[in-house]
């Protein structure tokens, strides 16, 4: 849930009509907060400690693409979002991130509008620090009728002869987060089953352009009452490789249990693939100090992935908190005591993968 702006609607017709719609909004406000006045675009990517090094593209023959078969060992991802610049040098925030809680970061975040460019230079960048880019390729300006009846083809295999060319693992999550209603592409602005065949033609797309080094990321929002069920948003199990999960701590009582359980359960009633938590933090409000060992004892004893932490201070109302960690003492410590205690440190990442072969395709 990510770049909401939310008015609640002003009450028209008789009182019981405008109470039906602050019930129905109040339903899914928990969850519409973090990217509220962004752009649509966005950061993440996966990052390990020392990856294969990687030379100018322009000197080198273009690599053979290896398949994206990231390593699926539990609790072996930490991930990161520290904004939406795609500049090589926004990196460095992501090092800051990862010298603050004592582990380089092995995802890094990023959201990419509709017809934005892969952004081969910083993808570079991240796999020289053991990182694979996780991209949330959002259908902004576009729709997913047009994306399925095959009228966005030229972009989508441009991206994916970029993403091909580039060699290394890429995990990509087309329309993030349908399951509420913040989005064009989600819950009551588009129907699922015109989602899914949007979803589905994205990565016959990719496939057919020969880009197999694609990790597929089905991502949902937290499940509510107040939004559409996520079962109907599945495009199948040949259609995804690991699901994402996003959800986040707002309020003192807030744990591992309540913020995550009943969305891990109502996946697991979907499908078994392998469950990221996309984007996750926890707000001071809630205490972030506090509920830290939680959700990494929470990740570690449901044999979740890992997590990608929203690591952005927004301070405007309890749905968007400052969430990051630097600044707040006893939050580093506590999460820099509960990355080494829980996080696997054989997490499989690019430098143990396959490295492309640099021979004529």
């Amino acid at each position: 849930m990510t770049g909401r702006a939310q008015t609640v609607a002003a009450a028209a017709g008789t009182i019981i009509l405008a109470v039906v719609t602050v019930v129905a909004l109040a339903a899914s406000v928990r969850y519409y907060h973090r990217h509220a006045g962004q752009s649509g675009i966005a950061a993440a990517q996966q990052a390990g400690s020392g990856g294969p090094e990687i030379t100018d593209p322009s000197s080198s023959p273009v690599p053979r693409v290896v398949q994206a078969s990231l390593p699926s060992t539990r609790f072996s991802y930490l991930g990161v979002y520290e904004g939406s610049d795609t500049s090589v040098g926004q990196y460095a925030q992501v090092e800051q991130f990862g010298q603050t809680v004592g582990r380089q970061p092995n995802i890094v975040l990023q959201y990419y509008s509709w017809g934005e460019p892969f952004n081969t230079p910083f993808a570079q960048t991240a796999l020289q620090h053991g990182a694979t880019l996780l991209i949330d390729l959002d259908p902004t300006g576009t729709s997913c009728a047009a994306i399925a009846a095959g009228q966005e083809d030229n972009l989508l295999q441009s991206f994916a002869l970029a993403v091909k060319a580039f060699g290394y693992p890429v995990i990509l999550s087309f329309g993030h987060e349908m399951n509420g209603n913040w989005y064009t592409w989600g819950w009551t602005h588009t129907q699922p089953a015109v989602f899914v065949q949007a979803w589905q033609h994205v990565v016959d797309v990719f496939r057919q352009t020969g880009a197999d080094n694609v990790t597929w990321l089905w991502t949902v929002n937290a499940v509510s009452s107040g939004e559409g069920p996520i079962a109907d948003y599945w495009p199948g199990a040949d259609y995804v490789t690991w699901v994402a999960l996003d959800s986040y701590y707002y309020y003192p009582d807030d744990n591992f249990s309540s913020v995550f359980g009943p969305s891990i359960a109502a996946i697991r009633q979907v499908t078994s693939k392998p469950i990221l938590i996309g984007e996750t933090a926890i707000g001071q409000v809630s205490g972030q100090a506090a509920n830290i060992p939680g959700l990494f004892a929470g990740v570690s004893n449901s044999g979740l992935l890992g997590f990608v932490w929203y690591d952005l201070a927004q301070n405007y109302g309890i749905y968007h908190q400052d969430w990051r960690l630097e600044g707040d003492t006893n939050a580093v410590a506590a999460f820099r005591a509960a990355a080494a205690a829980y996080l696997n440190s054989d997490s499989g990442l690019v430098r143990k993968l396959d490295a492309p072969v640099t021979s004529a395709p």
